[in-house]
């Protein structure tokens, strides 16, 4: 490859690895922000979310009391930049995506004017630390720098100043201070603001056009960033469907009598049970490898025998549970399987109907709350989502157990398969490895496969394609409120100490409670109650979406797009300010259907509301359009022109079919790491150093 070509080729992976890096709320430990169960005494400006509790708020007072500080001014300075590790943004203020720093990066007269903060944007905050601080005696001094010229070595003497290692204002800030881009923060000695967005424009609607008959509980885009995507029905069988394109009044196409994979003879089916989840391999077109996550009967299937859930290392005892809708205990069992398709080219359009590798079996305790979607994250594992096993109100409290798989979201390395004695000594379910940065290292009383817990039932998990830092999940509530969770590692969504941001009394607690001021609760980003939906009959459950990105409906781009089960109630949610973690939701005014539609969309009685059934889930292709996979068809999102709804962003040109995003070339779709956070830093770093 030429020099030039090779310049370009990590210019673009550069460019599209930015986003992943964009600001997130996350504590240095890569942990969401929480509301402490006590206000903290010491770092006192952090009233809300924050990335500290009573305890580590104790252990900074002790920090700055060590420091032995007798200026007031500097002391007050050192205050607030110790209390930085309280910020909800404080990975970012400190840096640990690439390497730690001792103190927060100090805003400076550098900072970019088109930088989202707000105060910090005008801030030389690096300067007031030098004009309080530089001549003052520090005991071991945070500000120290190492024999290598770093930052983030203290100093081992009993008393130093600043200046005895910066000689320097500038000096010193060139080393601690730094710019807020659009896509990172500094400190200016309060916690991290952003601008607040002007008034916020919702969609006024959403036009669709149907696509497709059929039912369908999930859609997986091809990885090979073709208009492809895999189809399934909950009885067991997959299909790959050809998508048309936006505005060729075309439907989808694939040959029902010939699937790509059925499996409906080893799937048990009804209302919660059945083939939940789909996903390829990032690395699909070259691997062929492909999983399933589906129920089975293990009274009809010899292949169908997993632990059970419900067991001694959880306080369980299945002989002692009632039966379930006519089933025993562990009868139904969750599973993870792997698939080959014939062939190991983007070509190819079945798979080999015999399971390759079993990934995961494990005996649930009800028939219901399995939740069971699976997808590839941009760090190249596989999540898996898993509810709480059943019963109302979590009886047996699994959600709120590090020791059961219940209730969490999961997150396994399917590529390093371990040997049988592997297996054994871990005491996995299955066939993976746990990857190394899993919270199980830093709290060692969690099942190492857990990557986030306190979940009733998630059902439709997403990663934005713009910024996949993004984790997005909603969790159906269990009488009263409907949660959409923004995922984080180690993260603990509350249930059932919580539904939704509300308190939670079980029923009955065969298995325990949990003391609310025993957890971390990450609330919900989004949501809604049940009466607002629909004030009669409430709403069934919550069905989470994706962030749009197509420009298909550009007055819709950057909303987050959600439903209720019902089909009667859509939302779209817009983060604001933008990369802060607030979101402001809205419900979609109006929902209907395209003049033109492919397929004549039908509509409930005396309304233009298309008659979807059920919303069972949404989809995104690799055009980043949105589909909505309801029990009367597959529909799609289109230009809002086509319904009339005013949108002043769309250009609207009858001679040509309305706008859409080109499509993502194959890199884009599998070049992302494992890393995502560290290949940022390292490729930009490969690029400096080959220019």
């Amino acid at each position: 490859m030429g020099g030039f070509s090779l310049i370009v080729l990590l210019l673009g992976n550069l460019l599209l690895l930015l986003k992943p890096c964009s600001t997130l709320p996350l504590c240095t430990d890569l942990t969401g922000a929480f509301k402490p169960n006590t206000s903290l005494t010491f770092c006192t400006s952090y009233t809300g979310k924050t990335c500290c509790d009573s305890v580590e708020d104790s252990a900074l007072q002790q920090q700055f009391q060590a420091l032995n500080i007798t200026d007031p001014g500097c002391a007050a300075v050192m205050t607030s930049i110790l209390c930085a590790k309280c910020d909800p943004f404080s990975a970012e203020l400190f840096r640990v995506k690439t390497s730690a720093r001792s103190v927060p990066l100090l805003c400076n007269s550098t900072v970019s004017a088109n930088s989202t903060q707000s105060t910090q944007a005008n801030a030389n905050f690096c300067s007031q630390v030098w004009g309080q601080c530089s001549n003052i005696s520090i005991v071991n001094s945070p500000f120290a720098a190492s024999l290598q010229g770093q930052t983030g070595t203290t100093s081992t003497s009993n008393s130093t100043k600043i200046t005895q290692y910066w000689q320097s204002q500038s000096n010193f800030c060139s080393a601690f201070g730094g710019a807020s881009l659009d896509d990172s923060v500094c400190y200016d000695g309060t916690p991290v603001t952003f601008n607040s967005s002007a008034t916020l424009s919702f969609p006024s609607g959403m036009c669709l056009e149907q696509i497709g008959n059929g039912s369908y509980v999930n859609m997986v885009a091809h990885p090979d960033g073709s208009s492809r995507a895999f189809f399934n029905s909950q009885q067991g069988q997959i299909w790959l469907a050809t998508l048309p394109a936006q505005g060729s009044g075309e439907t989808m196409q694939f040959d029902v009598s010939n699937p790509f994979l059925d499996i409906s003879d080893l799937v048990s089916f009804d209302t919660e049970l059945g083939l939940e989840g789909i996903t390829a391999h990032p690395n699909f077109a070259q691997n062929g490898r492909f999983f399933v996550s589906f129920n089975c009967d293990k009274s009809k299937w010899s292949g169908c025998a997993g632990r059970c859930s419900c067991n001694s290392a959880v306080n369980c005892d299945p002989s002692k549970l009632p039966s379930d809708n006519g089933a025993l205990p562990c009868q139904y069992q969750s599973v993870i399987s792997e698939y080959t398709a014939n062939g190991t080219s983007s070509s190819a359009t079945n798979a080999q109907p015999t399971e390759v590798r079993r990934i995961l079996t494990m005996g649930l305790p009800f028939t219901t709350h399995h939740a069971g979607q699976i997808l590839f994250g941009p760090d190249g594992y596989l999540y898996f989502m898993m509810g709480d096993g059943g019963g109302v109100g979590d009886p047996y409290n699994f959600a709120q157990n590090k020791k059961t798989l219940l209730g969490k979201i999961l997150r396994l390395d399917v590529d390093n398969i371990p040997t049988a004695a592997e297996i054994s000594q871990l005491d996995l379910w299955g066939n993976y490895s746990i990857p190394a940065d899993n919270p199980y290292t830093e709290d060692t009383a969690l099942l190492p496969e857990i990557w986030a817990m306190g979940f009733r039932n998630p059902w439709k998990c997403s990663f934005d394609s713009a910024r996949p830092a993004y984790f997005m999940c909603g969790d159906p509530g269990q009488d009263t409120y409907e949660s959409v969770e923004m995922v984080t590692k180690d993260g603990n969504y509350g249930w059932r100490v919580y539904e939704g941001p509300y308190l939670y009394t079980p029923p009955e607690s065969p298995g325990g409670n949990t003391s609310v001021n025993s957890i971390r609760e990450i609330f919900p980003v989004m949501g809604y109650n049940h009466s607002s939906v629909n004030k009669q009959s409430g709403s069934a459950s919550i069905t989470g979406g994706y962030f749009y990105r197509s420009m298909t409906d550009p007055c819709m781009y950057g909303s987050y797009v959600y439903a209720d089960l019902f089909g009667a109630a859509f939302f779209a949610g817009i983060e604001n300010p933008e990369d802060s973690g607030n979101f402001n939701q809205t419900l979609i005014p109006s929902v209907t259907c395209a003049s033109d539609s492919p397929i004549p969309c039908t509509f409930v009685n005396g309304t233009t509301l298309p008659a979807f059934g059920y919303v069972l889930s949404l989809g995104e292709d690799n055009n980043n359009d949105i589909y909505l996979l309801a029990t009367t068809g597959v529909f799609r999102i289109v230009s809002p022109s086509r319904c009339n709804y005013a949108c002043s962003k769309e250009v609207v040109t009858p001679s040509s079919p309305s706008p859409t995003t080109s499509t993502p070339s194959q890199t884009s779709r599998l070049s992302l790491p494992k890393n995502v956070m560290l290949l940022c830093s390292s490729l930009l770093l490969i690029l400096l150093g080959f220019i």
